[in-house]
Parts: C-alpha cells; sequence; structure tokens
C-alpha cells in the first residue's frame, strides 16, 4: 500500500477537551453487527448460509473512512429537541453553540425528503477538515445504519480547498415517534476522502477470453467460499 495519506481534523481551542473526536469508522461498528452471527439457517434452501457479517463490500462500506461525532447529547420528546450543554465560549463559537440546528424545509421542496410538517435538521460540527491536494470529502449517512432515527444527506466538498470553515450534517428525521436521547459522540455521518480523477466510460461486450475467465470466477464463487475475500480483496489500511 502506499503511505497514509494524512487528513486534520482542527477544532475550537475551548472545546479540545470536550469535543468528542473523529472515529475511524472500523473502530465504530455498531452493536448490532458485532452481535450477529456469520452463518444462518435458510428455511428455504435447507442449509447454512453466510451473513452479511461475512461479506467483504458489505462491511468494507461500513468501515472506510471515519465517523463524525454528535458533539452533545440531544434529547427528543414529541418531535422537540432539547440539550444541556455547558460548552466554553471563544472565538469561533461564540456564534453557533447548539449541537443541532435546522433548514427549512422549503430548501428541499420537490424532492423526496420534502415534509410539510417537519424541517430538515443539521448536525453541527465543530471539526474543521482538510485533505491532501486532489482530494474532496464523500459524506454520506453512517453506512448501513438503518437503526438510526434520521438518514444523513448526502454530499461533496472540496476539503483540500474549503478547510477554514466547518462542514455541517443536514439529516431527513425518518422516524417521528421516537423519543429518547441521541447520546454525545454517537456517528452522524460517515466521511470519505475521495481523489478527484477524470473518468471516461467505455462500455462493451463480454466476450473472447473474458467469457473463459468470467465463467471459471462464476463456479468458484458458487463452489467455495471467500474467493473474493482471497483473491481480490484489497488492502484497506
Amino acid at each position: 500500500m502506499d503511505d497514509p495519506k494524512p487528513i486534520k481534523f482542527r477544532c475550537p481551542p475551548e472545546l479540545a477537551a470536550v469535543l468528542p473526536r473523529p472515529t475511524p469508522a472500523v473502530l465504530g461498528l455498531p452493536d448490532w453487527f458485532k452481535a450477529m452471527p456469520q452463518t444462518a439457517f435458510s428455511a428455504m434452501l435447507q442449509e447454512e448460509q453466510m451473513t452479511v457479517k461475512k461479506c467483504p463490500p458489505f462491511i468494507d462500506a461500513m468501515t472506510c473512512g471515519f465517523l463524525m461525532p454528535l458533539a452533545a447529547d440531544v434529547r427528543v420528546e414529541n418531535g422537540t429537541f432539547t440539550w444541556d450543554r455547558d460548552a466554553p465560549v471563544g472565538a469561533l463559537t461564540g456564534f453557533q453553540r447548539a449541537p443541532i440546528d435546522f433548514h427549512d424545509n422549503n430548501q428541499v421542496a420537490g424532492t423526496p425528503f420534502f415534509d410539510e410538517d417537519r424541517v430538515i435538521i443539521k448536525f453541527i460540527n465543530f471539526w474543521a477538515i482538510e485533505l491532501p491536494p486532489g482530494y474532496s470529502l464523500f459524506v454520506t449517512h453512517p453506512v448501513n445504519r438503518r437503526d438510526l432515527p434520521f438518514h444523513t444527506l448526502t454530499g461533496l466538498v472540496d476539503a483540500d480547498r474549503y478547510r477554514h470553515n466547518f462542514v455541517h450534517f443536514p439529516a431527513e428525521w425518518r422516524d417521528p415517534g421516537f423519543c429518547g436521547v441521541l447520546p454525545k459522540g454517537m456517528p452522524v455521518a460517515q466521511c470519505v476522502p475521495m481523489k478527484r480523477d477524470v473518468w471516461n466510460a467505455h462500455c462493451e461486450a463480454i466476450e473472447s477470453d473474458d467469457v473463459e475467465r468470467h465463467m471459471e470466477l462464476s463456479a468458484a464463487i458458487v463452489q467455495e467460499k471467500g474467493v473474493y475475500r482471497r483473491q481480490f480483496r484489497a488492502p484497506k489500511r
């Protein structure tokens, strides 16, 4: 692998001691994933089958990049969001201290995210993120986390250039019946650095020697386990 690329996270100095840190996504797997079995019995096929816990693409997507944390506990009750945060005030945080804000719903009118009775919430991020030249930051909902009561919208930020300000995370609130606490430090967005490249697509038929290779690989995947993991999976860290 190439040498690791640097990612810089900088926060206001007055928050350095109290702000939860971004977490490598590999360290932030949810409890349900850790607890699930690697195989499960299929009543339809009458045999044990591997679960997604043994699926490399599923796992690699969940563990790529890093998770951005919620800045403070947020209580949700009857559609109302409240918090009790006694954070230090400084030059960069005097105008924005709340861990959550909102967008007027007219900003998503005409999209599937629009709801007449609800706004788009916005998780406030107090970390400025800097990537190496030529890299952008792909920001999305924590991958495969349908258990969360919100869905973070996806965006792409040129964080090699836009590095002196905070990137916040708008989200659609999915569970109107949710009552409880979103705990400080929980993941609200997953961020993956992406190298900016220009792509030129070529579409063609599978033919000649590629047909034989395709058939051999398809048969091998059916006949034995772990072919992709052993032969094709690239190291990620």
